[in-house]
């Protein structure tokens, strides 16, 4: 479990993930060498899994953002694993969550448009492994997207 400087740590880190290490070290108090040492421990035991630049989908003509509530067609250990590996491998599904309820996933999938987003989900979505159906709803507008942990 971190300690009160390593959720400090962490808080700085997500917010701000190009610090250098002096410079993160400076905002939480440590020198360089604790504070790349907490760094390394935080990454092996698994709290830290990378770090990411976030690009802005619209200004790259990615401006639609779909969500697609998919139910399969069996409910088998392989099946579920061939669609999952099927999401995985598609660039335009960004999440890909499993979902308690009357959906079995739920799906994440920008396009550059709405004719875009048809030809993907006629040539490549309904193609996944296993899909028995497939419903789309498009976002309106976006409020918030975070990755930012409440830690």
């Amino acid at each position: 479990m971190p300690d009160s400087i390593d959720l400090k740590l962490l808080r700085v880190l997500q917010s701000e993930p190009s610090l250098s290490v002096a410079e993160l070290g400076e905002r939480i108090g440590l020198s360089h060498t604790p504070c790349w040492r907490r760094l390394k421990k935080l990454e092996a035991d698994g709290l830290i899994s990378g770090r990411n630049v976030v690009l802005d989908a619209d200004a790259l003509g990615l401006h639609i953002t779909v969500f697609c509530f998919i139910r399969l067609k069996q409910h088998d250990r392989a099946s579920m694993e061939a669609f999952e590996e099927g999401a995985r491998a598609h660039p335009n599904i960004l999440q890909c969550y499993t979902m308690s309820g009357e959906q079995d996933y739920l799906l994440r999938v920008v396009a550059g448009s709405v004719k875009a987003y048809e030809r993907l989900l006629k040539k490549d979505l309904l193609s996944l492994p296993y899909i028995g159906t497939l419903n789309s709803s498009f976002a309106m507008s976006e409020i918030k997207n975070s990755s930012i942990l409440p830690i």
